[in-house]
């Protein structure tokens, strides 16, 4: 006997609120995991090393805006 029959038909569901939701978790983790990164070099360095409040910070903040500006979204480039 042949299955029943059904509404269904692949590919015609909206899918942008996943699309949102994936976009944003993806970008959660992305910029969460660089500012947790850049938090702890400044407390392994403040705490393990003789670097001092200073240079700690001036180090995890170098390393914050390095990772920000090599992990921000780039523009597209239209092909000619």
């Amino acid at each position: 006997m042949a299955g029943a029959s059904s509404d269904y038909q692949r590919g015609g569901m909206d899918i942008a609120e996943q699309t949102a939701t994936f976009h944003l978790v993806m970008g959660l983790t992305k910029w969460g995991s660089l500012y947790i990164s850049a938090a702890l070099l400044f407390f392994v360095l403040l705490f393990c090393t003789h670097t001092g409040f200073v240079g700690s910070a001036i180090t995890a903040v170098v390393m914050a805006v390095l990772g920000t500006l090599l992990l921000r979204d780039k523009k597209t480039v239209a092909a000619h």
